[in-house]
């Protein structure tokens, strides 16, 4: 893993030059430091190192990363994309101080859907996301801007909620990796939340290995935060097989695009050509599941988190969040409770067909959505995107998104393994593994990673400037969300 070392590479011209490089407007993000605050970061980072600290101790020395604007940086407003919700913390969240201990340096807060509430990065008064590789499409969501500036070359860290199809994979058309670790790995602490009880924060890097060195820095148990959970003791050598059996959908569903079910066979080629072994599933139950997020009483949660303005200000919401989220006003305790006794007999259910594979295969998402066809019709299409995530954090499972090539008309496609709870480092060997196989650029920057890929089909090149970055990447975004 690069690192910015003094004498080679310099993090104030490093970070001042990828400053530099971000277009005026940028739309992926919320709010950016300035050169005063760049300073003062570089100052703290300069003195620690002037004092002795160790290169071991500052694993992430002059690494730039951006936050999703749902988690705390002292001093930058938290907005979660609602103006009218913004606040100022005194105090940074704990997976962004860990970061900052470590040796990266903030630079600024991402775009998301308004309160982590969508699949699809339209849902903000900011601005809708555009997809990297294709502007008429969305980039997916709720953590839109993140996507989109890792994409560009950046990594990013960022604390999210992996229900509702945001949570193990970018729901949308970008190429980069996305570790999803267990639920509760990562602090909450200094996180609006979405559904308290399910987020999960996440991280998005270009390499699997940056993603697997801000796990490590990131990852603890926090006190403060009363769903943190200590990690078992094998959790750190739990590994996947050499020659894996992975469950797929029996019947994978497509939605009718036909380029992203031929790449989804192209995938399932590679994979075979491995040594790993398919076994079809019924993903019925699966769907049972992830129906009881989309039609059940977890959105209470969502309005447990912004209780105030959703019943101050509604007005202030995005209307497709506002309609979604006061739909919590028409559950009963009654109603909660017997969602959690039919999750509880769904989920015994899941883990035995889990616990007979290696691991869950599917397709990131199942289509490309054009960003005017979800302004459309925003709740039924959203819902779409979420065919393979929505299930993951009701049923305490971890997971990884991986680039799997481009579809022959240059948008990529993506595939995610799952696996159960605390399995995050044996994904992330699992993901090394598919890397080195495979030439897949990092993100939209051209450059390459690997040997040969599944599909020859090339991204567009859409020209726009590509990020400094210090050593292999420009990282780390926090966020959680969606529905």
């Amino acid at each position: 893993m690069a690192r910015c070392v003094p004498g080679r590479r310099d993090p104030e011209a490093l970070v001042g030059k990828l400053l530099e490089s971000l277009p005026p407007g940028d739309v992926a993000f919320i709010s950016r430091i300035s050169r005063d605050d760049l300073a003062r970061q570089l100052a703290t980072l300069a003195a620690r190192r002037k004092a002795g600290r160790r290169p071991r101790a500052l694993p992430l020395y002059g690494v730039p990363f951006a936050v999703k604007d749902n988690i705390d940086v002292e001093g930058l407003p938290t907005t979660a994309a609602c103006p009218e919700f913004a606040y100022v913390p005194s105090r940074s969240a704990v997976v962004v101080e860990r970061l900052v201990e470590a040796g990266a340096i903030v630079i600024g807060k991402t775009n998301l859907d308004q309160f982590a509430t969508g699949l699809v990065g339209t849902r903000s008064p900011y601005g809708a996301v555009p997809n990297t590789f294709d502007p008429a499409y969305v980039a997916g969501g709720s953590s839109s801007g993140s996507a989109s500036v890792v994409a560009r070359g950046a990594g990013a860290l960022r604390a999210r909620h992996r229900h509702r199809g945001v949570g193990p994979r970018a729901r949308g058309a970008e190429q980069y990796r996305r570790a999803q670790p267990t639920r509760g790995a990562l602090s909450g602490t200094g996180i609006v939340p979405a559904c308290r009880t399910l987020d999960c924060v996440s991280v998005m890097a270009l390499t699997v290995g940056d993603a697997r060195a801000v796990y490590a820095v990131a990852a603890g148990d926090d006190p403060a935060d009363a769903y943190s959970r200590r990690a078992p003791a094998d959790a750190a050598v739990r590994r996947v097989p050499a020659h894996p059996r992975f469950g797929i959908p029996a019947r994978p569903e497509f939605h009718g695009d036909h380029q992203s079910e031929a790449a989804w066979q192209a995938a399932l080629g590679a994979i075979n050509a491995l040594g790993a072994t398919c076994v079809p599933s019924d993903f019925g139950l699966l769907d049972q599941v992830a129906a009881l997020l989309y039609d059940g009483p977890w959105v209470a949660e969502r309005y447990v988190a912004i209780e105030d303005i959703a019943a101050r200000r509604p007005e202030a919401m995005h209307p497709v969040v506002r309609e979604i989220i006061l739909r919590a006003r028409g559950f009963s305790a009654a109603d909660t409770f017997k969602a959690m006794y039919r999750l509880a007999a769904l989920k015994r259910q899941a883990d035995a067909v889990i616990a007979g594979v290696d691991a869950l295969l599917v397709p990131t998402a199942p289509t490309h959505l054009r960003t005017a066809d979800v302004e459309a019709d925003p709740i039924r299409l959203n819902s779409r995107l979420g065919t393979y995530t929505n299930f993951v954090n009701l049923l305490d499972w971890s997971a990884l998104a991986l680039p799997a090539g481009f579809r022959t008309d240059g948008l990529p496609f993506g595939i995610t393994f799952i696996a159960p709870a605390w399995s995050d480092l044996a994904l992330c060997e699992l993901g090394e593994r598919w890397q080195r196989h495979f030439a897949w650029p990092r993100g939209a920057t051209g450059r390459p990673l690997g040997a040969e890929p599944v599909s020859q089909a090339q991204p567009r090149r859409r020209g726009s400037p590509r990020p400094a970055m210090c050593g292999s990447r420009w990282w780390a975004r926090i966020s959680p969300g969606c529905r």
